[in-house]
C-alpha cells in the first residue's frame, strides 16, 4: 500500500493512524513534534502555521521509517540519533542513556544555584556527557571534567562536546575503585547513577527495559545506594571544604540517602521535588 506524505499535516495524520493502537495521543503528538523539528530544523512555533508546508519525497521515507521503528518500541531518541537537553544537541546510542527531563532539572539547579562558579565540576557517571556539557555551556568560569566506566559512552561524550563547542575533560574511571588523579579539588561533585532497583522492572515500559544500556539503570534489590556510597567516599577525598554534591535519587529513597550524606561529614542537605512532585534531587555540603 501505498503512503501519500506530502505535507507537515500529511505527517501528523500519517503517524496518529500508524501509532494510535500503540501510543497515547499525547506521546504520538511528541513523536510528530520532536521527527519534524530534527528533520526540518523546524521550532515549535514554526510548526503550528506550516501545515501545508511541502516536504521532498526523501524526507517522507525516512518518515515512514522512522514510524517503523517506532511500532517496534524503539525509543524516537535512539531512532533520530539526538534529542536536546536544555541548550545542547545530545547524540545518543544504545551506549547511552536518553537523559531525561528529571535530570535537565538536577542541572538546571546547580546552574541557577553556582552562576559565579569559577572551581572544578566533576560529573560521574557522565554517560552521554549531557550533564557535563550544559554545564560547561551555561557556567563558562567553571573546569569540567566527566568520568564514565564505558569507552564507548565516553566516544560519545567527546562527541557531543564537540558538536557543541564546549571543552570537557572526558576521563576513563570506575567509581567502584577510581584511579582519576585530580590536582586541583573539585568545588561541585554531581552524579546521576544507577538507581532503579532490579524489582521495579516490571513498572518499567519495554522501550526502556528492551533498548537502553541495563548497566547505566539498574542497581541489586539488597544494595540499592551502593553507587551513592561510593561517590560520597570518593567526594570526600577530591572535594574542597563547603564543596557541593548534587544527585539525581530514587524517590523512594529520599531520606536514606540524606542519611547517608549526613554519615559522610555532609550537612545542609535537601531533598528536592521534581516538576511531578516527586523527590528526585538531593544535595549537600561537605564539611569533613
Amino acid at each position: 500500500m501505498s503512503v501519500n506524505i506530502q505535507t507537515i499535516k500529511d505527517i501528523r495524520n500519517y503517524l496518529v493512524k500508524e501509532l494510535e493502537q500503540l501510543y497515547p495521543e499525547t506521546e504520538i503528538s511528541s513523536f510528530t513534534s520532536i521527527i519534524i523539528k530534527t528533520l526540518f530544523s523546524f521550532e515549535k512555533l514554526h510548526l503550528r502555521y506550516n501545515n501545508e508546508l511541502f516536504i521532498p519525497a526523501k524526507e517522507s521515507e525516512s518518515i515512514i521509517e522512522i514510524c517503523n521503528e517506532l511500532k517496534k518500541g524503539r525509543p524516537i531518541q535512539y531512532i533520530l540519533g539526538e534529542t536536546t537537553f536544555l541548550d545542547c544537541i545530545i547524540k545518543v546510542d544504545y551506549s547511552t542513556l536518553i537523559p531525561r527531563q528529571e535530570t535537565e532539572e538536577l542541572v538546571d539547579l546547580i546552574i541557577k544555584e553556582n552562576r559565579e562558579i569559577n572551581g572544578r565540576i566533576v560529573d560521574i557517571g557522565t554517560g552521554s556527557g549531557c550533564i557535563a556539557i550544559a554545564l560547561s555551556k551555561n557556567l563558562p568560569g567553571a573546569e569540567i571534567t566527566g568520568t564514565d566506566i564505558s569507552e564507548d559512552a565516553l566516544k560519545t561524550a567527546e562527541n557531543n562536546a564537540r558538536i557543541n563547542n564546549v571543552k570537557v575533560n572526558f576521563i576513563r574511571d570506575d567509581i567502584f575503585n577510581p584511579q582519576m588523579e585530580i590536582s586541583r579539588q573539585a568545588s561541585i561533585i554531581v552524579s546521576n547513577p544507577p538507581y532503579v532497583r532490579e524489582c521495579e522492572k516490571n513498572n518499567m515500559n519495554r522501550n526502556v527495559l528492551d533498548f537502553e544500556p541495563p548497566s547505566a539503570l539498574f542497581v541489586p534489590d539488597n544494595d540499592p545506594l551502593i553507587y551513592y556510597r561510593s561517590i560520597l567516599d570518593f567526594s570526600k577525598r577530591f572535594l574542597l571544604q563547603e564543596g557541593k554534591v548534587y544527585f539525581e535519587i530514587n524517590e523512594s529513597f529520599g531520606p536514606e540517602i540524606a542519611d547517608l550524606m549526613r554519615s559522610k561529614g555532609f550537612n545542609e542537605v535537601i531533598i528536592i521535588k521534581d516538576i511531578n512532585g516527586k523527590e528526585r534531587i538531593i544535595k549537600g555540603k561537605y564539611h569533613g
